[in-house]
């Protein structure tokens, strides 16, 4: 049914393989869009979201 697929990473333009497993659990949660980026930039980007988070929730509490 499903089967690999190359994309281009949207941040480093690294292909990667998006692995029909992958897109099998992407169906069953609903999810509409591929990913656009690397398993790498998806870590470095929510790495920076949660550093994001605690420094606005510590400089809320001053």
């Amino acid at each position: 049914m499903y089967s690999d697929k190359k994309i281009i990473c949207k941040d480093c333009g690294n292909e990667f393989i998006f692995t029909a497993g992958e897109q099998e659990f992407y169906a069953e949660k609903g999810f509409d869009n591929e990913p656009v980026r690397c398993k790498d930039c998806r870590a470095k980007r929510k790495a920076n979201r949660n550093n994001r988070s605690q420094r606005n929730n510590y400089s809320n509490r001053r």
